[in-house]
């Protein structure tokens, strides 16, 4: 009957806004047969959801199909949610689409004009470089299109609060301006400015460091100021040799260092062409550049020195393991070694403290020219130290288990006659008079 209440009754379908008529290009027309094929699927989509609805509704009680159904209203509240869910994302999306359609205002030619003429000539010559110079501005322009269409959007349109919203449209939020920076003026001037005066005050980069890099580089690069590499290969030695022939190392070292390395530096500056372009007074930052640099290398080389010579005492590479000559000693009806293990341990970290003592009187190259007293810095970092003599003191305590359970086996064999224990039981034994059989 005509008075019976459907759903298709109830709600009828949107009605969807006139089109805009304006004159359009083949490629707009086809764009927009297209949108409207799509636009029209998601009305019979619309449509289907409504028609199960009703099906639901006009299900729900087989004995109460005509005057006596109850009123939409009373369906229940999980479809209705859905119904109107449904319905506001196909209004949203369709506004959306009707927005997003219109054209934006094109990106001034001007401003494109404007950013090609901030890059040098000497970057857009060439084919390929024209080529790129192309590739950029379309994906400018194409940046600035998006972002326009997305600034119209969420001017003209609200964004409903709906979860399924939120996985259809799967975009990033729109960049925020920078805050505490001035993009008012050009940075180019200044930075060019800025990079003339950093080259003419970073000293680094003068030919002369240059010059003075390739000089350590030919004394120090196989260079060690201590080298006990074949110590193993010569035998077993007593700790106060190993001290001495350190201590004579260094000093070796440091001699030759001087006489070959130093003498050459001392003589490329004696030379009017060292300072070239330097002027007056630029005198005091070029030197201490100098000095930072002479001190660099002098440290690059105690540090190499200092991982070459613990890496000597490495637990799973035995093979240039100095051996030490250590003597099983009695006196004073005492048992110990000689050295103890306290000294031969001391003996082992006093390389380390020998090696950070070399080199540390080389005067600066201005203090030589001008007879001053001033000294390169060329201290061993506290933090080599430190993991120096550490992983020394592990690797000498693992390789001493050894010497250490020998020493056991002795005292615990025979540490009782010589600790007044034996005496102490003859004494005793002959105080008690024993018979003739008992002496037997």
């Amino acid at each position: 009957t005509s008075n019976k209440r459907t759903l298709r009754t109830l709600f009828r379908p949107a009605a969807l806004p006139p089109p805009v008529i304006r004159e359009t290009s083949p490629s707009q027309k086809k764009l927009l047969a297209y949108h409207r094929d799509k636009e029209q699927q998601e009305m019979i989509n619309q449509l289907r959801i409504e028609r199960a609805l009703e099906v639901y509704y006009i299900t729900m009680d087989e004995t109460e199909k005509d005057e006596t159904a109850p009123p939409v209203t009373e369906l229940p509240s999980t479809v209705r949610n859905y119904f109107f869910i449904k319905s506001c994302l196909f209004n949203y999306l369709f506004l959306k689409k009707c927005v997003q359609s219109n054209p934006v205002v094109p990106i001034q030619q001007q401003w494109l004009r404007s950013m090609l003429t901030m890059v040098p000539q000497s970057l857009m010559e060439g084919r390929d470089r024209e080529l790129l110079t192309e590739e950029l501005l379309k994906e400018i322009v194409r940046d600035y299109e998006k972002s326009m269409q997305r600034c119209v959007l969420r001017r003209a349109l609200i964004k409903p609060d709906i979860k399924e919203l939120d996985k259809l449209e799967e975009e990033a939020p729109l960049p925020l301006l920078p805050l505490g920076l001035d993009f008012s003026s050009t940075w180019r001037n200044s930075y060019i400015e800025e990079k003339k005066q950093i080259i003419s005050t970073l000293h680094v980069l003068h030919p002369t460091m240059k010059t003075l890099l390739d000089f350590g580089y030919t004394a120090f690069f196989n260079f060690l100021v201590v080298d006990f590499s074949s110590s193993r290969l010569k035998g077993p030695v007593d700790c106060k040799s190993f001290r001495t022939d350190a201590s004579l190392s260094c000093s070796k070292a440091e001699d030759e260092i001087m006489s070959t390395w130093y003498q050459r530096v001392i003589g490329f500056f004696t030379q009017s062409e060292a300072l070239d372009g330097v002027k007056l007074d630029q005198l005091e930052s070029f030197y201490n550049c100098l000095a930072v640099l002479m001190s660099n290398q002098l440290k690059e080389l105690l540090q190499r020195t200092t991982e070459v010579f613990v890496k000597l005492f490495d637990p799973e590479d035995r093979s240039h393991l100095p051996l030490f000559k250590m003597d099983l000693t009695f006196d004073e009806n005492r048992m110990e070694f000689y050295p103890s293990l306290q000294d031969l341990e001391e003996g082992i970290l006093f390389v380390v403290d020998c090696i950070g003592q070399t080199l540390q009187n080389v005067q600066t190259i201005r203090a030589w020219l001008t007879g001053g007293t001033a000294t390169l810095d060329a201290e061993l970092p506290a933090h080599t130290v430190h993991w120096a003599k550490s992983t020394l003191k592990k690797s000498i305590r693992h390789n001493l288990e050894g010497p250490k359970e020998h020493f056991k086996g002795y005292v615990g064999n025979y540490g009782w006659l010589v600790d007044g224990t034996a005496e102490e039981h003859i004494n005793r034994f002959v105080a008690e008079q024993p018979s003739f059989d008992e002496y037997t």
